[in-house]
């Protein structure tokens, strides 16, 4: 069984207080137990107590965001997400160099750089390959969804947008954002797809069972909650 596990801590060390609180917020907002640093030395101290993400400034006060980077490295692998308003290609390389994971140039979507923590955040967790929720069971290495013990036939798309409620338990997701999630945001189509194929999902997991495992939150989206 997939457990609940420990929220991740993200640190931001940024200098600009109105970017920090934004970070902050947009951060929490997702789930995150977030700590920040204003100066460079606060910020390594505090990098070295082993969050599970730094996201880094370059330009720091006291001590830079490369130098914090390259004392960081000789004594952890936490992941580290550069962020500057510098876009020169010399600067990017050096972060790079120095052990840096990840880059954003200033200024920078929000949506797009908590795309880059989550992706960071997953190659630190744990893949568990069987995901049990009330009576529904899912195996992710047969691609095998049961309810009850009785096998349900999915869609390939199907199979992908129940993984993602799955997952993403006791979080309600925007049209918007199940979109992006299962289709990809490259994909050119219209986000209200999403309720065609919760309707095709719920036909299915539902069928034969009062109790309904997909939760409908008016006006904003969808869910599956404990």
């Amino acid at each position: 069984m997939e457990k609940a596990a420990r929220p991740f801590t993200v640190l931001v060390v940024e200098d600009d207080a109105q970017i920090a609180r934004v970070l902050k917020l947009e951060l929490e907002h997702e789930g995150y137990v977030v700590d920040t640093a204003s100066d460079g030395l606060a910020g390594l101290e505090k990098a070295l107590k082993e969050p599970d993400l730094v996201i880094l400034d370059l330009m720091l006060p006291r001590m830079d965001g490369l130098e914090v980077c390259k004392r960081l490295r000789a004594k952890s692998k936490v992941p580290v997400i550069m962020l500057t308003a510098k876009d020169r290609i010399p600067d990017r390389v050096a972060g790079l160099d120095l052990g840096a994971d990840d880059y954003m140039t200033k200024p920078f979507a929000t949506e797009e750089l908590l795309a880059r923590v989550r992706a960071r955040l997953r190659e630190r967790t744990p893949v568990s390959t069987t995901i049990e929720y009330r009576d529904l069971v899912m195996d992710r290495d047969r691609h095998e969804v049961k309810r009850a013990g009785k096998p349900i036939e999915l869609t390939a798309k199907e199979y992908a947008l129940l993984e993602y409620l799955l997952i993403h338990r006791n979080k309600v997701h925007t049209r918007d954002e199940l979109f992006n999630g299962v289709w990809g945001s490259d994909f050119l189509g219209d986000s209200n797809l999403i309720d065609v194929y919760i309707r095709y999902l719920r036909g299915k997991i539902d069928e034969g069972s009062d109790d309904k495992l997909i939760t409908t939150v008016r006006g904003v989206g969808y869910a599956i909650k404990d």
